[in-house]
């Protein structure tokens, strides 16, 4: 893509009313813009990086046999009111309406209950079971302080999935093979070392503990307190006396550490589906009800948290997996018809066009060039110059190091 086809520009200071790192630098380098507190657009570049992130889901998803489905935003009130949990004093964060007709209809901050009763409709028997769902969605949820840029937003996108298996221990293993499904999401993505399970409270979803992914991140809303043996993590709304008690384990082993939520997995066990009349045939004849499983990614919150950890005073700073281009191709004076030339053979490659950034803008100095890219965060800068070419070629600079280095035009191809 041609940088004078984006209709975005880059902004030198950030907006006076935003004051988290992620929100800060995606404004700036026009990512997103803030329609109001909470809610934000994704412009170009932002949308690729939101549907980078979903390919990673997406491809971990399938590859535990979930399959992709899109639900209604539209939330039916006859089907929450069964289980308790239309009344705003059970859940603070609907977003509520009217039909025309006068009937009450909520937005969808959550689909436990309407995935439960579309199921139903195509679950009978034991030979149905187990299946597993996801869907990516915008949700909303009424919060009372949206903050932390888009950390915490009233309008957010979410992958969220659902599994429905016979019993316990079929969900148990579902559930385990979700947890690693998970672990690889933020390994493709770089977060893996940083990345903890984390048991917590099931809080709205379930009155069960749940499982936390928490990424260490100074801005993070949450505090957990890591076990010096690495593997027992815990949030801090868990973290008392009496369940260190039950874990045999002592307060003075735990170090406390700032983290963002990135995803969470919930067990609901048998009483929703009882609740919205999801039941199964056995082997023997006999109605059960399904045993359900929930499990959340926030697919727009996970990249503000990317911002926030690997941004640096220059700008962003993007893994390769989900940065908006591979390459951020620069044309300066003395190298423009030799940077047209290689955008050209990028575009006619097996590369294709759409994984690089061609800055061809005839109005802006180098300098101009060379802070855009850097607030941008795209992996890889080419730049094609006279003095480049006089040197030899091509400047190639990773945006993670500080050195730059000299290659033939003819090897860019490779490089890339």
């Amino acid at each position: 893509m041609r940088f004078t086809e984006l209709f975005t520009k880059t902004r030198k200071e950030a907006p006076t009313d935003e004051t988290s790192k992620n929100a800060q630098l995606l404004i700036r380098a026009g990512y997103i813009h803030k329609e109001m507190a909470g809610v934000y657009s994704y412009l170009p570049l932002g949308l690729r990086v939101i549907n980078n992130i979903k390919r990673i889901v997406g491809q971990e998803m399938g590859a535990i046999g979930s399959t992709e489905i899109l639900m209604s935003t539209l939330q039916n009130k006859d089907i929450w009111e069964k289980t308790q949990r239309w009344d705003d004093k059970a859940v603070d964060i609907w977003f509520k309406s009217n039909l025309k007709a006068g009937n009450e209809v909520g937005f969808g901050w959550s689909h436990e209950e309407p995935i439960v009763a579309m199921l139903a409709s195509h679950i009978s028997s034991y030979k149905d079971l187990p299946r597993i769902v996801h869907q990516f969605q915008n949700k909303l949820r009424n919060e009372v302080r949206a903050k932390s840029g888009i950390i915490r937003c009233r309008e957010f996108i979410m992958k969220d999935m659902y599994s429905f298996a016979v019993d316990e221990k079929t969900h148990l293993d579902m559930y385990e093979k979700a947890t690693e499904a998970y672990l690889n999401v933020y390994k493709k993505m770089g977060l893996g070392p940083i990345t903890h399970v984390t048991s917590a409270s099931g809080g709205v979803f379930t009155e069960k503990f749940s499982h936390e992914f928490q990424t260490l991140c100074d801005a993070g809303e949450d505090t957990i307190y890591v076990h010096k043996n690495g593997t027992l993590v815990l949030n801090e709304e868990i973290f008392n006396d009496s369940t260190l008690a039950k874990l045999g384990v002592k307060k003075e082993n735990f170090d406390a550490r700032k983290a963002a939520e990135v995803g969470n997995i919930f067990t609901f066990g048998t009483k929703k589906c009882e609740q919205l009349g999801l039941l199964f045939s056995d082997a023997a004849g006999t109605q059960k009800p399904v045993y359900l499983g929930s499990y959340g990614i926030g697919i727009s919150r996970l990249m503000g948290v990317l911002v926030e950890v690997f941004a640096d005073d220059k700008g962003i700073v993007w893994p390769e997996s989900v940065a908006p281009f591979r390459a951020h191709l620069v044309a300066l004076e003395g190298g423009e018809a030799e940077a047209d030339q290689l955008y050209n053979k990028l575009q006619a490659s097996s590369f294709k066009f759409q994984d690089v950034l061609y800055d061809d803008r005839s109005d802006k100095s180098a300098g101009e060039k060379f802070a855009d890219a850097d607030l941008i965060g795209i992996p890889l800068r080419l730049v094609v110059s006279r003095k480049s070419l006089e040197k030899g070629g091509i400047e190639v600079k990773k945006r993670t190091e500080n050195e730059s280095k000299i290659i033939p035009l003819t090897e860019a191809l490779d490089l890339l």
